[in-house]
């Protein structure tokens, strides 16, 4: 900053020498000083989130020197890559002389511009919704009325908005997330980090590029988190208040804060707190991203999950609200925290830390769902592919991670005979396996209610799939399979619950719409059903008369061999 504002001055003067007469007002000397302000205040508004701003700042800053000013043309580039206009920041970045190389503001701009010249475009009152055409064109409604739920809840819980329309951009791959956000494609992965909040946008991974989805709408509420946070305080807040605030508040769109912690979180979280080996603080700085694994990510966003949760319980009405205006005054965090929990900062840490071991955490660690962790697809979707048949119902693969030798064999055993159609024998061998790890694992839980399904027990079936639920919240499948035995009872009601759940996971999968297309239509929820059509006219390239015979194709399943997958088949002749 201080080489690039003597840059400025240097070319400023000479600019000025040649066209402005000393006896004109302002003087020189003046205008220089003047210029001088300007662009500090522009760069600090860029590091306060303050676009608005900035902008302003620019606005005068370009009355006082010639527009090709090098310097000059940096700044007008770094503004309107924080405003979205991509092409504008190319051609001005490229005129201030910064090279094109990894890691500088022109290979960035580039790199974005070429990545999101393609995509689609969706608006909202209080978002801009980017996206690669295709099948993410599925998420636009049902991500629009999340941030759109989310902002209103930010709006009465820490009483700020952003100024103006929030723009948001869905990549494809883990690639274009490194490119678009600064990180590196191995902290991506090795921290499972899908998605970030960085200059003056959200950007989302696609749940194309995750081999079996993620909660992706809870990821688009968790980034606006931060983009609220870091404009409300003036980008004062330090890494673990920012995370914890995201993972506190990411539940709001959807009902109250705090609903994002999951049980295998919670005993990864007691085992750290029993062996003394929480992640401080300060390693967290300067991104969760840069963790060393996995699995100190998880534990460092539920440490300060539950610091945010201390203090929003315990510290009074509008604790967090309180606590982000003392730091956009530019008191510290430590200092902001002691205001609001009238704790001492040692204190407070003695608190949270008796707060941690109340939690009541489970015995022994329990395995992530699929969907927490986030297995990357290493190639990028190809849009123009055919939708994929879903996986076969008999895998051995699932058992992989089952640690209990005599419940993996039993699964297996029971894989083998559901293959061979023996449903009694296979029941009979799922159920050793279950009353070894009961809900431990979603795959047995899963695969035991299918076969109880396929031998008509369903009430048994839905116990298992309820119970899974508990362990493992959210689970695509799970839902997927309550929706199917409420279809059967005609629970229309529980069939829309168990949708919009799998859909909040997985919302590429044909019989999720499907399912949520027969639930609007017998209960009278006309905006639904008209998203559920749209999505299988996306998913699948059918009409709407198509999507009314696979609506039909599903209701007359066997609840187990489904297959909505593509259009149905034209009738035989003779056919009814």
């Amino acid at each position: 900053m201080t080489r690039l504002l003597s840059a400025f001055c240097v070319l400023l003067s000479a600019a000025a020498l040649a066209q402005v007469d000393l006896t004109d007002d302002p003087p020189l000397q003046q205008v220089k000083g003047e210029a001088k302000a300007r662009i500090q205040n522009i760069d600090q508004y860029l590091e306060d989130w303050d676009l608005t701003g900035a902008k302003a700042e620019l606005a005068e800053l370009e009355k006082l020197a010639p527009a090709d000013v090098e310097p000059l043309r940096y700044f007008k580039g770094r503004v309107a890559f924080e405003d979205g206009d991509y092409e504008t920041a190319v051609t001005e970045l490229k005129a201030s002389g910064v090279r094109d190389k990894p890691g500088s503001w022109l290979r960035l701009v580039t790199d974005t511009r070429d990545i999101v010249k393609g995509h689609e475009r969706a608006e909202s009152e209080h978002f801009i919704f980017l996206y690669p055409k295709g099948k993410d064109a599925v998420l636009v409604p049902w991500a629009l009325e999340a941030l759109e739920g989310i902002h209103a809840a930010l709006a009465n819980d820490l009483g700020f908005s952003p100024k103006g329309k929030v723009r948001v951009e869905i990549v494809s791959n883990a690639g274009e997330l490194s490119k678009v956000s600064t990180l590196t494609k191995e902290a991506i992965k090795t921290t499972g980090t899908i998605a970030i909040c960085k200059f003056n946008k959200l950007m989302v991974t696609s749940p194309l590029a995750v081999l079996r989805g993620y909660d992706w709408m809870d990821t688009l509420a968790h980034e606006y988190v931060h983009l609220v946070v870091s404009q409300k305080s003036r980008n004062t807040v330090p890494i673990w208040m920012h995370e914890g605030l995201a993972k506190y508040l990411e539940s709001r769109w959807r009902g109250p804060a705090g609903g994002a912690m999951t049980p295998s979180t919670l005993a990864l979280l007691g085992s750290r707190v029993r062996s003394n080996t929480l992640v401080p603080f300060e390693k967290m700085h300067p991104s969760m991203a840069l963790l060393p694994t996995a699995e100190d990510a998880a534990t460092a966003f539920a440490e300060v999950f539950f610091a945010i949760h201390l203090i929003d319980t315990e510290a009074g009405p509008k604790a967090l609200d309180r606590m982000l205006t003392e730091m956009a005054k530019g008191t510290s965090d430590k200092l902001a925290v002691e205001a609001v929990t009238k704790k001492k900062w040692p204190e407070f840490e003695r608190a949270w830390m008796a707060h941690l071991k109340k939690q009541p955490f489970p015995a022994e660690l329990i395995p992530q769902s699929v969907h927490e962790k986030k297995q990357l697809v290493e190639a990028g979707p190809d849009p123009k592919a055919e939708p994929k048949k879903k996986e076969r119902d008999v895998s051995f693969g699932d058992f992989a991670e089952i640690t209990e030798t005599p419940a993996r064999k039993a699964a297996h055993l029971g894989e083998l005979m559901r293959e061979r159609k023996r449903m009694a024998a296979a029941a009979e061998h799922y159920e050793r396996a279950y009353a070894v790890v009961k809900d431990r694992y979603e795959s047995v839980s899963n695969k035991y209610a299918l076969t109880l399904l396929e031998l008509k027990q369903f009430d048994l079936a839905e116990k298992v799939l309820r119970a899974s639920l508990v362990t493992h919240p959210g689970s695509a499948a799970t839902n997927t399979h309550l929706a199917r035995i409420a279809l059967k009872a005609r629970k229309f009601d529980v069939v829309k619950t168990a949708s919009l759940d799998a859909l909040a996971v997985n919302p590429f999968d044909p019989e999720v719409h499907v399912s949520l297309y027969l639930a609007a239509k017998a209960l009278g929820d006309q905006t639904l059903k008209q998203r559920a059509t749209k999505a299988l006219a996306v998913l699948l390239d059918i009409d709407d008369a198509k999507v009314a015979e696979l609506a039909k194709r599903l209701e007359q399943s066997d609840l187990v061999n489904v297959d909505v997958s593509g259009p149905p088949k034209a009738p035989s002749p003779d056919a009814g």
